[in-house]
């Protein structure tokens, strides 16, 4: 059983190994690489700084967040611990896609060190995704009825009902399926909003640093879509399916991808940097219930 699992991880990982590939092949055909070498070249280092503080900004307060979907199953963490492993997941999520994933880590750490069931970890882990999902759904709907997208009728009056109903929606969802979290709704899905809001933040910043663009609600409302994209396990860590998500979008858009595509590439340097904090606590003593 153990070796048809791996054998399945391996697939997968050679699949998006393939699908990286073939992404980054399209996006390096359908750009001049010399345009993007310039605008990431004359980038100000002095926002650069300020994109990299809202990134972790927004991922200290996502483990809050987690922290408290655990306090809602009578896991206590302090949140300094809690803080170190979110880390070390960002850490595997992002450089081990195709092995034991961070999600997985911190999983298997809460059954072996707080006698955690596997079953009960899965679902604040899937709880805490969906949270994320939809406050970035939420956040992309307002912004999106401030960018170029509203020049089309049936996308403005999708884009309306979805800002509308997602969180009745939500809350039938908490109901039906995680009532033990209903306790903490309005907190956590508060806290997940706040996430998404550092990372258009983080977004707004780069693009300052490449010197401002004046489709700034277009490139922030793609960077979210992007975001959605780059949760689906199609390529290693997202790489080449945010860039596609800009070129294509942009295109539709009828505006020029060079910017969005240098936003993207930064903003992967930035989640990579701040994932390697993870490495700290590699060899971290998580016995030690601190």
């Amino acid at each position: 059983m153990k070796k048809k699992t791996n054998i399945k991880k391996t697939i997968k990982l050679l699949i998006q190994i393939l699908f990286t590939a073939i992404a980054i092949t399209i996006v390096v055909n359908k750009l001049d690489l010399s345009q993007i070498k310039n605008t990431l070249s004359s980038t100000n280092f002095f926002y650069l700084f300020l994109a990299f503080l809202m990134f972790n900004i927004s991922k200290i307060i996502s483990s809050i967040r987690l922290n408290r979907f655990f306090d809602d199953i009578s896991l206590k963490l302090s949140q300094s611990y809690n803080l170190k492993l979110y880390y070390l997941g960002m850490f595997y999520n992002l450089f081990l896609p195709g092995g034991i994933g961070g999600d997985g880590y911190k999983i298997y750490i809460l059954k072996k060190y707080f006698n955690q069931k596997i079953l009960t970890m899965t679902k604040v882990m899937l709880l805490d995704r969906i949270s994320g999902l939809i406050a970035l759904l939420f956040l992309t709907g307002v912004l999106g009825l401030f960018s170029s997208f509203t020049n089309y009728t049936y996308i403005s009056y999708l884009t309306i009902a979805g800002v509308i109903l997602i969180y009745p929606i939500t809350i039938l969802l908490y109901k039906y399926k995680f009532s033990e979290f209903l306790k903490s709704f309005q907190i956590t899905n508060f806290q997940a909003l706040l996430v998404q809001l550092f990372q258009v933040f983080c977004a707004y910043f780069i693009v300052l640093s490449f010197g401002g663009s004046t489709d700034i609600f277009d490139l922030l409302v793609i960077f979210l879509i992007s975001s959605i994209v780059a949760v689906l396990p199609l390529t290693v860590g997202g790489i080449g399916a945010r860039e596609l998500t800009f070129i294509y979008l942009l295109q539709f858009l009828g505006k020029e991808p060079t910017i969005g595509v240098a936003l993207s590439v930064i903003f992967f340097l930035i989640t990579a940097l701040s994932s390697f904090i993870g490495v700290s606590f590699i060899n971290y003593k998580w016995s030690e219930k601190q």
